[in-house]
């Protein structure tokens, strides 16, 4: 059997992501990718971050992946968030290796659940980062580039349309700081054929750019490619608020994937502060109405084992 019979006789025996949320049973989302891969020895403090690595050591990612369907996780997030045409140019990278590169992070992701011994199905969501991963800067945890929101759909439309076609089971259009760019994301993946999710990162009951989320959710209610909305990248105190709201506004399942509750400094490029992030809130989430529940930046396999654990 070739590689291309098995991946079609494994999508035919899979529920479709959409099917599979529709269910109402939670699913396990993965934990941060770079501090999985920083704990495994690689240095992610350049600006391509994580990305890096789909050009140097692409089994680093595999591994990464490997730990989180192994420790429960259902759905593996792509290492693509800060991946962009634009990043990688600056790195002398052309157009054509960097759409290589796109397509590499999900089937990175494929093998990785390939790999993991379970009958339990297992999705691929590509992660489309904000415009202001790709400016390396703290600025998506801002918003506000002053940009057009016609701007931020021509700069996000070329990159979501390799990831769609590399055959995700779903796109995660994650950390989003700002109404003006989930706008812009919601149109650039208008017609894919792909199920989303929208996540924002969040300050309180507000955006990062400082909206309030009841406006901020409003848009994902009405675009049927969205099949979640919610927050990620944020405080664990920020969330059952959200999903809470997120389920009111949208009627839609919700993803909650929050940090472990320590800070960002962007110019030291480094974490500080405590973790507050633990398994048991996710009984709070679950029933405030999350169904994809995972942890983000500084959660660990260990922890996705936890929530694995509470949920089933």
């Amino acid at each position: 059997m070739t590689r291309e019979t098995s991946e079609t006789s494994e999508a035919a025996s899979r529920p479709s992501f959409s099917a599979a949320l529709a269910t109402g049973a939670p699913l396990v989302l993965d934990g941060g990718m770079s501090n999985q891969l920083g704990s495994a020895g690689h240095d992610l403090s350049d600006e391509l971050w994580s990305a890096r690595l789909l050009v140097e050591q692409p089994e680093a990612i595999v591994d990464a992946h490997l730990a989180y369907f192994e420790a429960g996780a259902d759905v593996a997030i792509t290492s693509s968030y800060q991946a962009t045409f634009e990043g990688f140019a600056k790195r002398g990278i052309d157009r054509q290796r960097t759409a290589e590169l796109l397509g590499l992070s999900v089937e990175l992701a494929r093998e990785a659940a390939r790999r993991t011994q379970t009958e339990r199905p297992l999705w691929v969501a590509a992660s489309v980062g904000p415009y202001g991963a790709m400016l390396a800067d703290g600025s998506e945890y801002r918003g506000r580039y002053g940009l057009s929101v016609r701007e931020l759909e021509r700069f996000h439309r070329p990159r979501v349309e390799v990831l769609a076609a590399a055959g995700p089971d779903v796109l995660a259009l994650e950390t989003v700081p700002d109404l003006d760019e989930a706008d812009a994301l919601l149109r650039a993946v208008r017609g894919l054929g792909v199920p989303v999710w929208l996540s924002y990162s969040v300050a309180g009951d507000r955006t990062r750019a400082g909206q309030p989320l009841e406006e901020a959710f409003a848009p994902a209610g009405e675009a049927d490619e969205v099949v979640a909305v919610g927050v990620n990248c944020c405080v664990p105190e920020d969330v059952e608020g959200a999903v809470e709201l997120a389920a009111r506004v949208t009627g839609k399942p919700v993803v909650v994937y929050p940090n472990s509750g320590e800070v960002w400094n962007a110019d030291a490029r480094a974490w500080t502060g405590s973790s507050t992030f633990a398994a048991g809130q996710v009984t709070g989430w679950r029933d405030a109405g999350a169904r994809l529940i995972g942890g983000c930046c500084r959660v660990g396999p260990e922890a996705i084992t936890s929530i694995a654990d509470t949920l089933r």
